[in-house]
């Protein structure tokens, strides 16, 4: 059974720019999925039942809320979007305590919400991104609409289910 991959969805018009920016400093070889900001990288995908049940029900419970797109940061060989948002958060926090034991060393850091627009480039080349997106990191607010499951399946992800960010605002 494939891993399973739990993203942040957000509404299309910041989707659009942060895939619009992915697709201009991703290299090009490597880019086989979307921009998206992942909550939890690889939970095992023979809870897949319990995964969606969670997700579901917590997102259920949260409204639909604003993100903050802090700046721009280096990851080394490549550059991400820092995002923040007190109820992602908190959101993050009762999926992790509910999968506390699925959880791969990855996904059991801190959390740190971010979207990357590149990686895997020689350090020289992400400095140089680092410095135009500094300049120009698309819109600095996003809403946040809902979670979205996938299967990872090599490269490309297998979208199986959204749930909606249904509760109040």
């Amino acid at each position: 059974m494939p891993p399973l991959v739990v993203t942040l969805a957000v509404d299309g018009s910041a989707q659009s720019a942060w895939n619009a920016l992915r697709r201009r400093w991703f290299p090009p070889e490597r880019l086989v999925v979307d921009a998206h900001l992942t909550l939890f990288h690889a939970l095992p995908g023979e809870h897949l039942a319990a995964v969606l049940a969670d997700s579901a029900e917590v997102a259920a419970a949260a409204g639909p809320f604003e993100l903050a797109v802090t700046g721009a940061r280096s990851l080394g060989r490549g550059v991400a979007l820092d995002v923040a948002a007190a109820p992602l958060l908190r959101l993050h926090a009762e999926l992790r305590a509910r999968w506390a034991d699925w959880l791969t060393r990855q996904d059991a850091q801190p959390f740190k919400p971010h979207v990357t627009v590149q990686n895997k480039v020689p350090p020289e080349v992400a400095a140089e991104t680092l410095a135009a997106v500094r300049l120009d990191p698309g819109p600095r607010t996003a809403t946040a609409t809902g979670l979205d499951l996938w299967h990872y399946v090599g490269g490309p992800w297998e979208h199986l289910a959204t749930a909606p960010l249904a509760g109040p605002r």
